[in-house]
């Protein structure tokens, strides 16, 4: 296996060389987004977590590890406007790193495909140089051309899939928070 890379590599060009890098650099950026905000979002879920049973357990206040409490602390009255704008901002900061994978998994295929591009047209203009060129001459050079469109691929399948479990985590949290918002104002009517 390490023989048919080193084969490749050694036959490729330098625009291939570009393509590869770049997707594995996507690759390593989209690994690494998901990571450190799927830990952070797991970490801030439980926080809203433990501060939606405390209101469900009829605490009047919500939990100072929420982020509800220090948006709360800029204003002696909370109203169900300032919780919609805390509302709002955690959904911003929730979303963070969307953005980046959703670009890698739509750009990724893109760049894959040039690289292909390129080497096919590498491997035709080599072709050309030959009196003869038959199948065997050319099935190999179209099918490491296509190693890029692959690559690309694969890169965008883990960005895609990056992208989507940290919208649903996100989801989750705004949903906890919406509801501990939601407590806050009928507890607050309720002492009307």
């Amino acid at each position: 296996m390490i023989d048919i890379v080193v084969g490749y590599l050694d036959r490729s060009g330098p625009i291939t060389f570009g393509v590869l890098g770049l997707l594995s650099f996507y690759l390593l950026i989209a690994v690494w987004t998901f990571v450190y905000r799927y830990l952070t979002l797991m970490r801030w879920l439980s926080k809203e977590n433990d501060s939606l049973e405390q209101l469900h357990m009829g605490s009047a206040t919500v939990s100072p590890k929420s982020v509800l409490k220090s948006c709360l602390k800029k204003s002696l009255t909370a109203n169900e406007k300032l919780l919609q704008m805390c509302a709002y901002a955690a959904t911003k900061e929730a979303t963070k790193g969307l953005t980046l994978l959703s670009m890698i998994a739509s750009t990724s295929p893109f760049i894959g495909l040039f690289g292909t591009v390129v080497s096919i047209l590498e491997a035709f203009a080599g072709l050309g140089v030959q009196k003869s060129a038959t199948l065997s001459v050319v099935a190999p050079a179209i099918s490491e051309a296509l190693v890029a469109t692959a690559a690309g691929i694969f890169v965008a399948i883990f960005a895609y899939s990056f992208h989507l479990l940290l919208k649903r985590k996100a989801y989750e949290l705004t949903t906890v928070i919406s509801m501990q918002i939601d407590l806050l104002l009928a507890n607050r009517s309720d002492r009307r």
